[in-house]
């Protein structure tokens, strides 16, 4: 890496303009946009294009130091390290806080994180402190100064962020790109592509996030985005019911993120840094169970963010919006920013859920259990991004069960192919609709749309495969890590033994190749059963399509295993590459004493089994479609299927296409509840308590009143009034009968007083 005495490079030090870029475009798109000649789409592309470019050169550069640092000495310190800049001076100096500053290669270890924390603000601070957490929130007392409060933004380079700067940067971009075709003559085709900016720099703000803090605020922006975008179309009542039930949903988890990071601000000595907290759990010096409750509580936010089972519902509701959006949201974005903070503070989950030794936990119960459960939603689908939604949900369900059985570095890979493969379907999803009308019904307006549209049937057939897992596309390595990592099949190893959590893999290899028959059946082939005669879509929509199938091919190779490598006889190095750029080995690594972090050993016998489970689930349901053509061209299913003929299949397809009756429960039981008994209690309570108290206090207002009005006002007040007007009056009567109007009395008068008053001081003094 980098040595002590070296600065690190330009683009490590800057890369906040990866978020700057598309935020600016966003405020130039929103003020400007109605008057530039593409209506503000041109800034959007070029702002996302000019940070894909940065992506890319961070990505390289990090990519470049790796290698050089393996090409030193192999033994690496697992002394904790970090490489921190303090940017508040403008110097940027390299600080390394490993107690030994180098292992044989550079400056820490290798894939050691690179924070450049800057002063926000501090409270009870003074020069001679050390505020700002580049290693502490809380500044501590140096040269007899008290105590204060500081609090920094900054960044956080390293392998994670890296590969999620290079996959959102990438995808966005052709997302803008898409959408300047599709969206074309939209009646708020500014708004779009000015919300459009602000949604990747908001999720480029999170992933480049070096603390907590920053992470909730990124979080929330997110949300905040997806919520203007989902609900784009507004004026129709489904969408902005969809972007109402995605923003309230993700306000539960959000209750579980605030406590969790509440919870781990106090257990790391008042620190928001996401290092320190990682380099705290590691080392023991936050208590085992203070992380499970704060683990716990994250996992809420993971549920409705990422879409877990019970909290998915409002995933496929998000369908809503216009198609780009829904393959940004579901392949780079939103859908796993719950992932990405799973493993940005990967070694709080690692400890506070046991992970190492165990044969279940939460976070791999979940994913298990979403990971079916979102699939056997997508059989009874018939709008083909719905489909596709289920999923996406079956999908995360796939990472986060990879994170939960400890297996990191497949989760991340994974997360890294499925954004390939899912945008390239979504957008394939989108070509199709845009050639059909804009209809999502594969039942109703498709069929046979291969020989009209050979560039989305090919690009969206690779798609496919991607995600069923056929080799060697990328889909196939990514879920083949994740299944040897749940330590259950022979001589695979692993940090456990998770049966049951495999056993829900294994069926979700099976149903992911089932599912996705049925959608290319259903949309390709069979007869045309739409209206008006479909076409192929132009190059603004296919090209982003080929490049994204391009890369649902290769990129699968960048983290083969050593065996595989050998049998092709390729060059060493070309093994486990993503393991070796991405995986930490620093401060944020998952190494504790007691508990070393294992990868499992690939085997070839359950990669064998797996893609057979996938073609032969596949070729079951091309065989029943296939028949089912024969039967008659235009159908899409039997009338008299087993489902209408036997009772449990019945109940049980009834149970899927009722969606398990969760929204029966949150809208007709939670919700209605709330608008119905709850709402007519609270009714009561106002008529009959609240106003009765406001009435009763009315009435004894009125009746004090009166008693004042009557005894005090007219008694004593006007008693005194009028007595005094009488005085006066009386008084009156009598100074007039002095007032005679002779001057002679007036002197008598005079003569009179003086006699008086010269007697009264006469006697008196």
């Amino acid at each position: 890496m980098f040595g002590a005495e070296e600065t690190i490079p330009w683009i490590f030090e800057n890369v906040w303009l990866v978020p700057a870029l598309p935020a600016a475009s966003f405020l130039v798109i929103l003020f400007f946009g109605k008057r530039l000649p593409y209506k503000g789409a041109e800034v959007g592309i070029a702002a996302v294009g000019a940070a894909f470019v940065l992506a890319l050169i961070a990505t390289f550069t990090w990519i470049g130091d790796i290698d050089n640092a393996e090409g030193g000495d192999e033994s690496h310190s697992e002394e904790a390290a970090v490489l921190r800049v303090d940017g508040s001076d403008g110097a940027l100096p390299v600080v390394l806080t490993a107690e030994e500053e180098g292992d044989g290669h550079g400056g820490g270890p290798r894939g050691a994180p690179i924070v450049t924390d800057v002063e926000w603000f501090g409270i009870g601070t003074d020069a001679n402190q050390v505020t700002l957490g580049a290693e502490d929130s809380v500044a501590t007392e140096s040269d007899g100064a008290s105590s204060g409060f500081g609090i920094s933004i900054g960044t956080l380079v390293d392998g994670q962020s890296v590969m999620l700067l290079f996959v959102v940067t990438l995808v966005s971009l052709l997302v803008h790109v898409f959408s300047t075709d599709y969206v074309h003559g939209d009646r708020r085709y500014t708004h779009y592509f000015a919300f459009l900016s602000l949604f990747t720099s908001a999720m480029l703000f999170m992933v480049l996030s070096s603390s907590t803090l920053q992470l909730i605020v990124g979080w929330e922006l997110v949300g905040v985005c997806s919520f203007a975008l989902i609900g784009h179309w507004w004026e129709e009542k489904p969408n902005s019911d969809a972007a109402l039930k995605a923003f309230l949903t993700n306000r539960v988890g959000d209750v579980g993120l605030m406590v969790g990071m509440i919870i781990l601000y106090f257990a790391a000595d008042r620190s928001f840094d996401i290092v320190t907290i990682n380099e705290m759990a590691v080392s023991g010096e936050i208590p085992t169970g203070t992380l499970t409750i704060a683990a716990l509580c994250l996992m809420a936010a993971v549920m409705s963010k990422s879409g877990q089972f019970i909290l998915h519902t409002w995933l496929p509701d998000a369908m809503a919006g216009p198609t780009p959006v829904s393959a940004l949201i579901h392949a780079a974005t939103m859908v796993v920013a719950g992932v990405y903070m799973i493993g940005r503070l990967y070694p709080v989950f690692f400890e506070g859920f046991a992970i190492a030794g165990s044969s279940l936990n939460a976070m791999a119960f979940i994913g298990g259990l979403t990971t079916v459960g979102g699939g056997a939603l997508a059989f009874v689908q018939r709008d083909i991004k719905k489909v596709l939604a289920y999923s996406t949900v079956s999908q995360l369900g796939y990472m986060v069960l990879a994170l939960g059985v400890g297996a990191y570095t497949a989760g991340m890979f994974h997360l890294f192919t499925h954004a390939f493969f899912k945008a390239c379907l979504f957008l394939g999803a989108g070509s199709v609709s845009h050639a059909c009308h804009h209809s999502f019904d594969m039942k109703a307006d498709m069929g046979g749309l291969r020989k009209h549209m050979p560039i989305t049937f090919w690009t969206f057939i690779i798609g496919t495969g991607a995600l069923a897992g056929i080799p060697p596309l990328a889909g196939f390595w990514s879920k083949d890590e994740i299944l040897v990592g749940a330590g259950v099949f022979p001589g695979t190893g692993g940090n456990g033994t998770y049966t049951i959590p495999f056993i829900f893999g294994m069926m979700t290899a099976a149903m992911t190749a089932a599912y996705m028959t049925r959608v290319i059946w259903l949309t390709f082939f069979g007869d045309y059963r739409g209206h008006e005669k479909p076409h192929e879509s132009g190059p603004r929509i296919t090209v982003p399509l080929i490049i994204l199938a391009s890369m649902a091919v290769v990129v699968g190779f960048l983290n083969m295993p050593s065996g595989f490598v050998k049998a092709l006889r390729l060059p060493e190095g070309w093994a486990h590459r993503f393991e070796d750029w991405v995986e930490p080995e620093g401060v944020a690594s998952f190494v504790g004493e007691e508990n070393d972090f294992t990868h499992a050993k690939p085997s070839l016998a359950l990669a064998i089994i797996a893609t057979g489970l996938g073609i032969t689930a596949g070729l079951a349901v091309w065989q029943y479609y296939q028949r089912l053509y024969r039967i008659d061209p235009k159908a899409t299913e039997y009338p008299n299927g087993i489902a209408s003929r036997n009772a449990v299949v019945g109940a049980g397809h009834r149970l899927l296409v009722e969606k398990y009756y969760l929204d029966h429960l949150y809208t007709g039981i939670i919700a209605g509840a709330t608008k119905g008994p709850v709402a007519r209690l609270a009714n009561w309570i106002n008529q009959n308590v609240l106003d009765g108290i406001v009435n009763t206090a009315g009435r004894l207002s009125v009746g004090a009143g009166q008693l004042v009005y009557r005894f005090f006002d007219q008694a004593v007040v006007d008693g005194a009034v009028n007595a005094s007007g009488r005085t006066a009056a009386s008084s009156g009567g009598i100074l007039r009968r002095i007032q005679s109007g002779q001057v002679r009395e007036y002197a008598t008068l005079m003569f009179g007083a003086a006699a008086v008053l010269a007697a009264i001081f006469i006697f008196a003094v």
